[in-house]
C-alpha cells in the first residue's frame, strides 16, 4: 500500500495548538495521511517509555512511523572513531524505531571530504558491510535501513551509489530523495520519462520486489552549482521537481513506496497534495 505523510510537524500542527509527537498521529490521520517520519537529526535522545508512547499513539491511528538517523553520520571519514560513532547513531536509531513499532530508518551515508570519489565510496561500502553485521548481531535485521540520495555534489549519495550500497544486503532499502537528485543534477527531473529512467534502473539492479515499496523523500529544493541550497514549498514556481510526473511513473510501474514530504513548513499540506496527484494519476490508469 502506498503511503504519504510529513517529515516532522508542519507549521499548521503548531498553529492548531499541538506540541507533542503523540498528537501528530491523530493530526496526520485527520488530514487523510498515512505515515510520519520522526527525525533524530541532532542525536538520539529519547527514552524507551517515550518511544513506546509515541508508537502506541501511531498504532492506534493506523499511521506508520519511520525515523531519520542523525544527520552527521559519515562512513567515509578516515578516522575510525568517526566510523564507530556512525555505527552507533544508526543502531541507536534502529533500537528506538523498533520500540516505536516502526520499520524504516533513513540515514545519510557519507561526505566525500578530501578522499578521491571512488576511494570514499569504497570506504563507505566497506563500513556499511560492518554496519550490516552489527545490525544482525543487534537483532535489528527485521528493520529496513535506508541510505539516502543526497543533494550536494560533495556528498556520497548519487542514485547509483545508493543502489550499490543496497546490494550489500536485504536490510538496506533505497531512500530516494527526488528533490536531492534534481538539485545535484541541476534540474534533471522534468518529465515522466525522467522518473521512469531512474525507477527502471533501480528495478533492473535490485529487482522489482525490493523496489516496489522503496522509501521516498520529496520536496522542491533551491540549488546552485554545488547542488542543494535549501528546501522550499510546493508554492515555489522557480525550482522543481514537480510530483505529477513521478505519480504517473509510479502508477505505470505499479510501485507503492512510502512517500515523505520534506517541504519547508508545509510538509503535511504538500504530502496531501502529493496523495491527491497520485490518486488522479491512478484514476487515469
Amino acid at each position: 500500500m502506498i503511503r504519504f505523510g510529513p517529515s516532522g510537524n508542519s507549521e499548521s500542527f503548531y498553529a492548531a495548538g499541538y506540541s507533542h509527537t503523540e498528537e501528530s498521529a491523530a493530526f496526520v490521520k485527520g488530514m487523510g495521511l498515512d505515515c510520519f517520519e520522526y527525525s533524530f537529526g541532532r542525536g538520539v535522545r529519547m527514552t524507551e517509555a517515550k518511544a513506546r508512547s509515541i508508537g502506541a499513539a501511531f498504532a492506534e491511528q493506523g499511521v506508520e512511523i519511520s525515523v531519520h538517523a542523525p544527520y552527521y553520520i559519515n562512513f567515509a571519514n578516515p578516522a575510525e572513531e568517526s566510523a564507530e560513532n556512525s555505527y552507533r547513531y544508526v543502531l541507536e536509531s534502529g533500537r528506538v524505531l523498533a520500540q516505536m513499532g516502526g520499520r524504516r530508518c533513513v540515514f545519510h551515508s557519507a561526505t566525500q571530504g578530501k578522499l578521491p570519489r571512488e576511494e570514499a565510496i569504497s570506504l563507505t561500502e566497506t563500513r556499511l558491510k560492518v554496519l550490516c553485521e552489527q545490525i544482525y548481531a543487534a537483532g535489528l535485521d527485521g528493520l529496513l535501513f535506508c541510505p539516502e540520495t543526497m543533494g550536494k555534489t560533495a556528498q556520497i549519495g548519487t542514485l547509483e551509489e545508493v543502489v550499490r550500497f543496497c546490494k550489500i544486503d536485504k536490510v538496506f532499502l533505497p531512500a530516494v530523495d527526488f528533490g536531492h537528485l534534481n538539485a545535484r543534477e541541476q534540474g534533471s527531473l522534468r518529465t515522466e520519462q525522467d522518473y521512469l529512467d531512474r525507477l527502471e534502473y533501480m528495478i533492473a539492479e535490485l529487482g522489482y520486489e525490493r523496489v516496489k515499496h522503496f522509501h521516498v523523500h520529496f520536496s522542491k529544493i533551491q540549488y546552485g552549482g554545488k547542488g542543494e541550497i535549501r528546501h522550499l514549498t510546493f508554492a515555489d514556481t522557480e525550482y522543481g521537481p514537480e510530483f505529477a510526473p513521478l505519480a504517473a511513473a509510479l502508477v505505470k510501474l505499479k510501485l507503492e513506496p512510502y512517500i515523505v514530504s520534506e517541504s519547508a513548513g508545509t510538509q503535511a499540506e504538500d504530502a496531501l497534495a502529493m496523495k491527491r496527484l497520485y490518486e488522479q494519476a491512478a484514476a487515469k490508469g
